[in-house]
């Protein structure tokens, strides 16, 4: 069975990104590559990766900065947006539009019984949860605040505390979805 993990970082007042989608809190912490929850643990286990218009746009503006290739290309990936005329930097990059749950087959296909990745940002990750399609969310907080930006996880969902963990600046926790509030 294939399972869905929300995958992210966040400032300790919730926020993936300042209001300017600005990720510069996070690039500035000190991390372990090898520590706890690394990104090689999670690439371990992953099939496919989902994320957003935002979120892919962010990524591809700091590898155009950096010089850097599309780091995801050995993974199938889907980008959800609005945008019928979304560039794509690479052909592992699928553009789809509508709900998590209308693309579940195509994702697990591609996924080919590992698990989905759901970069973020915390829309996306709502909406897959709200389709019964996230079943983990594997935060990094950062000792750090932006005041405002783009929230972690903008539903009312419960989600209980699996496991935590220390990676140099990071509190990590792991957490199960339970559902939507009330």
């Amino acid at each position: 069975m294939t399972t869905y993990t929300y995958y992210t970082a966040s400032t300790l007042d919730g926020f993936l990104a300042d209001d300017n989608d600005s990720l510069d809190w996070l690039l500035t912490q000190p991390i372990d590559d090898d520590g706890p929850f690394s990104i090689d643990d999670l690439m371990a286990s992953t099939g496919a990766i989902v994320m957003g218009r935002t979120t892919y746009q962010w990524v591809v503006d700091h590898l155009a900065r950096t010089g850097e290739a599309w780091p995801y290309a050995a993974y199938p990936t889907f980008l959800f947006t609005h945008d019928d005329g979304a560039d794509v930097v690479d052909e592992s990059i699928t553009v789809v539009s509508g709900s998590p749950a209308e693309h579940r087959e195509q994702l697990e296909a591609a996924a080919r019984d590992r698990g989905v990745w759901v970069v973020g940002g915390g829309d996306l990750a709502a909406q897959f949860a709200e389709s019964a399609m996230l079943d983990e969310l594997i935060v990094s907080f950062a000792p750090a605040a932006v005041g405002s930006g783009r929230p972690l996880f903008p539903r009312a969902f419960d989600f209980q505390l699996l496991e935590t963990a220390r990676n140099k600046a990071f509190m990590i926790g792991r957490y199960r979805v339970i559902g939507a509030r009330g």
